[in-house]
């Protein structure tokens, strides 16, 4: 009877985490630049028609990642229309996804479902992630599949091997190339960890079917590289060499065609990781040290120098999610330009190996930690609602104007100007450019308004004013 309480409440516990984050979708604005630049794309995705390339303006094509994200927030516009909800609805149910993958997979390699899954929704950068617009979600999703897929074709089954490969085929659309050297570091680490350099090749030639699953990957992924290039030449050349190296081993890249590229201190993923992860990395050194001495506590001395994964399938699944796990931050290390979010693909890892830890016992306070997250999002989604995200992004302010005015932007207009406008407040430099009687401008807060003629102020944030201006 203590179990199915305990199942009924990890359930509960699970199901407040992932739906608050659902419920809280609409009740605060696209912020910039991220998340207003990615939805005000899918919004022009939309109002365009050219669902091949992502477009960065009108006419100015976004070759820095590729279409996947785009064209899923483009595909919740046409349901749900123009707002955050759309935009971000598709990201939610990547990580839901991401979830019952990762259920599957545990229930399939016999470790504790809930408390794994709940650890997973409520680690802060994915509870973040899901129902964020960016790239990252649907990446982890792919790479989660591919991650997955690798291991159970390891164990024999051929359909999960070419499920991996599908997985590959979506971070490709997600992300681009980076998918397959995250990839490559998480199982190539185990490999080697395993079987050696020598040994490692044909195993693997072995067990997995490589020429039919890169066939099928490429059947996915390639067509739309080949058209994006077809349709606005120097695309790969950009998005190649530019976006997976100038990026990464230059930090001040002065290639990049959207934005200034970050300057970290090298190292810095690992503290992004521990930031990133809590409030679960915390538990990290106790779980690698209960791992480390039960296994020694079942095998002697000599059976451990013997062991394979293969006869050992508890002690190859920890590695395995060890390996999971550091493979964005053993990639990141040496790079410079680096975002919190680039750990993701390998939180999936991180709760699979907290929940391989604590198999056979509950980890200490697990739905009492959980149910922290939900409650900390709620009182963020109100101070951005009601305090900081009134500076962060321009809907509150473009909400202040009525709509029979057209709207302009002095000099400089942010995405969520863009978004919130649905593309209708245009961006100038000269007031010769308004051919409008009556009209609005926003303007930055440091500049007189007198100087762009008769205007009172309507509306301000910490970082414009919104002008209302008539010509006699």
């Amino acid at each position: 009877m203590l179990k199915a309480v305990d199942t009924r409440v990890g359930l509960g516990v699970l199901l407040v985490v992932v739906l608050t984050r659902m419920l809280l979708l609409p009740w605060y604005p696209l912020m910039d630049t991220t998340e207003a630049r990615y939805g005000e794309m899918a919004r022009l995705m939309v109002e365009t028609g050219n669902w091949i390339t992502p477009l960065f303006d009108y006419n100015v094509p976004f070759w820095g990642k590729p279409p996947l994200h785009t064209w899923m927030s483009a595909s919740a516009i046409t349901l749900f229309g123009v707002n955050e909800f759309a935009v971000r609805f598709p990201h939610w149910l990547a990580a839901v996804l991401t979830l019952l993958l990762v259920g599957l997979f545990t229930k399939r390699v016999n470790l504790p479902v809930l408390p794994t899954l709940i650890i997973l929704a409520s680690t802060v950068v994915f509870t973040i992630s899901a129902g964020a617009v960016m790239t990252d979600m649907a990446l982890t999703l792919g790479l989660t599949l591919a991650m997955i897929g690798f291991y159970l074709c390891w164990q024999g089954d051929k359909l999960w091997g070419y499920a991996g490969f599908v997985g590959l085929a979506i971070g490709l659309l997600a992300k681009g190339p980076v998918t397959l050297v995250l990839f490559a570091l998480g199982s190539g680490l185990w490999l080697l960890w395993h079987y050696g350099p020598l040994k490692l090749w044909r195993e693997l030639w072995r067990r997995v079917q490589l020429v039919g699953g890169c066939i099928l990957m490429l059947a996915i992924a390639a067509p739309w590289y080949v058209i994006a290039e077809q349709t606005t030449p120097g695309f790969l050349n950009y998005f190649i060499i530019g976006e997976h190296f100038s990026r990464f081993v230059d930090s001040g890249w002065q290639g990049d065609l959207y934005g200034s590229a970050h300057d970290e201190v090298r190292g810095t993923i690992w503290i992004y990781f521990v930031m990133a992860a809590m409030p679960w990395s915390l538990f990290l050194p106790f779980a690698v040290y209960k791992v480390v001495t039960e296994d020694r506590s079942k095998l002697n001395a000599d059976e451990l120098q013997q062991a394979d994964v293969a006869s050992n399938n508890q002690q190859g699944l920890a590695s395995f999610f060890i390996c999971w796990m550091i493979a964005p931050m053993v990639l990141f290390t040496f790079a410079g330009n680096i975002l919190p979010a680039y750990v993701l693909p390998g939180i999936p890892g991180l709760a699979l190996f907290l929940g391989y830890a604590w198999r056979n016992k509950a980890l200490p306070g697990l739905n009492v930690i959980a149910l922290c997250i939900p409650a900390l999002l709620l009182l963020t989604v109100a101070v951005l609602q009601f305090d900081v995200g009134k500076d962060k992004s321009e809907r509150w302010l473009l909400a202040q104007r009525s709509y029979d005015l057209p709207t302009y932007y002095w000099q400089q207009q942010p995405f969520s100007g863009r978004f919130y406008s649905a593309g209708t407040a245009d961006k100038i430099t000269n007031m010769a450019e308004i051919d409008a009687s009556g009209f609005y401008l926003v303007i930055a807060n440091r500049l007189e308004p007198s100087q762009f003629g008769s205007c009172r102020v309507v509306a301000s944030n910490s970082r414009r004013d919104l002008l209302q201006c008539h010509r006699d």
